[in-house]
């Protein structure tokens, strides 16, 4: 019999629906495997499990008299740490910022509890969410279940980790680089990034988006109908949409499907990654997708800017810090701020309007295809304890060229497991489509899934 922590979200709800499972077991089955699990993964943070069996009986009490608060009623779910919950503090991750508690729920949780999800816990980030990576100077090291010696990726370490072990079916995350994809993709989870401005944040900034991380495309939709509702604290949300978000697998006979290995920048892929998002392609071209090489398109240049405005703007957000906050910092991200120092206000001006260029270029260069076929990552994976693949501050992004782009264009694209390496680490396909076309890339994804080859077992203790 499968653990009730394992079940899916659409499985739970169709379950409170028959009254055949009640949110207060499946909170006990979640906690159960949270206390079992994390004094080695480190995925959670602020964990109140008292006050998630007082919302899992209110949830239980509204199902038996058929009256659910919305979709997601009784269904277990975590945010991450740097998604505001009211009355709880937010370090950013690291250990330089002293933190005060939050006065009010950000969008996406106050659409989750609105919803009757239980928010039982939040889930570790690296020091100001600028790594892909789970190494942080405030929380624990989090670690990637499918090998504890290896890295879940970042900034939503926690939250992907947490997706691949079932500490519930649905974990919120945030990504202006990838950061809902890439830890999803190392960790074996669907994680999706919708388009710029679908699911409201605060406070809101280019190319940050927040997502669903899960273990199928289903339980993504499925949230993406809580998560994508208004909030007026965003004011560069998209307008309220009617989306389907349950609408059925797309078929994949006819479309366009573009085959990108190479964005032009960055490291150079394994050639295991290659082989297995080569295969998966191949998937879509034997169920009649038309499958195209899409040729390089970014540029070094593009990389370059980025890395020299963040550099700036984080080293603006921490100039009033003092020399005892600045020690606590983690040394990479404090070597990395330092490199950018000399930067005059031309240089951050250039490396500023290389948002717009990497925008146009990515939208002229995916056009035509109806969606677009990538690896995640270039690397299989790396050990926990670095910052980076390479570890290098003065070389932070070389592994975000597959994922960035479509921050800045903002496109929809969504992380899911194509394969696995032949040490046993997941690898990730991602799925890119047109701007707002979220339900396409959830539907094509879905189409995928019921296609790829057979997934193994979520790791399991012991």
């Amino acid at each position: 019999m499968t653990d009730l922590a394992d079940l899916s979200a659409v499985a739970l709800v169709r379950a409170y629906r028959e009254r055949s499972l009640s949110p207060v077991e499946v909170t006990e089955a979640v906690l159960a495997r949270i206390d079992a699990w994390d004094d080695c993964l480190c995925a959670t943070w602020a964990m109140d499990p008292e006050a998630a069996r007082g919302a899992a009986r209110d949830a239980e009490a509204r199902w038996q008299a058929g009256t659910p608060a919305g979709p997601l009623d009784g269904v277990p779910v975590t945010v991450k740490e740097n998604i505001a919950t009211k009355g709880v503090p937010m370090p950013a991750g690291t250990a330089a910022v002293d933190p005060v508690p939050a006065t009010a729920d950000a969008p996406a949780a106050a659409r989750l509890r609105e919803s009757g999800a239980i928010i039982f816990g939040k889930t570790t980030m690296p020091d100001y969410g600028m790594l892909s990576s789970g190494l942080s100077t405030f929380h624990r090291l989090a670690r990637n279940p499918w090998n504890l010696a290896m890295n879940p990726g970042g900034s939503s370490a926690g939250a992907s980790a947490a997706a691949a072990v079932g500490y519930g079916p649905i974990h919120i995350g945030t990504d202006i680089g990838g950061s809902v994809r890439l830890p999803a993709a190392l960790c074996g989870a669907v994680g999706f990034k919708p388009s710029f401005g679908r699911i409201p944040v605060s406070p809101p900034f280019l190319g940050r988006a927040a997502g669903p991380i899960t273990r199928t495309v289903a339980d993504a939709a499925l949230a993406m109908t809580v998560l994508s509702k208004p909030d007026a604290r965003d004011y560069m949300s998209l307008p309220p949409a009617d989306i389907d978000w349950a609408a059925p697998p797309l078929s994949l006979r006819g479309l366009t499907i573009g085959l990108c290995l190479d964005t032009g920048i960055g490291s150079q892929p394994d050639a295991e990654i290659v082989t297995a998002v080569t295969e998966a392609a191949r998937a879509f071209a034997e169920a009649g997708a038309v499958v195209e090489p899409l040729a390089p398109y970014l540029t070094r240049a593009m990389l370059d800017g980025l890395d020299n405005f963040w550099r700036a703007r984080f080293g603006s957000d921490t100039a009033a810090l003092s020399e005892e906050q600045r020690a606590k910092m983690l040394p990479y991200i404090r070597a990395w701020i330092d490199g950018g120092q000399e930067l005059s206000g031309r240089d951050v001006y250039r490396g500023f309007s290389q948002i717009p260029a990497m925008s146009q270029t990515t939208l002229a260069a995916t056009h035509r295809f109806d969606f677009v076929l990538s690896p995640v990552w270039p690397v299989v994976s790396f050990p926990a304890e670095f910052a980076s693949p390479l570890n290098d501050p003065a070389r932070p992004f070389e592994h975000i060229g597959y994922c960035v782009a479509y921050n800045m264009s903002e496109q929809p694209a969504l992380s899911i497991n194509c394969g696995y390496s032949a040490s046993g680490m997941p690898i990730g396909l991602q799925i890119a489509g047109r701007r707002f076309d979220d339900l396409g890339v959830l539907r094509v994804a879905a189409a995928y899934e019921a296609i790829r080859p057979a997934q193994q077992p979520w790791p399991r203790l012991g």
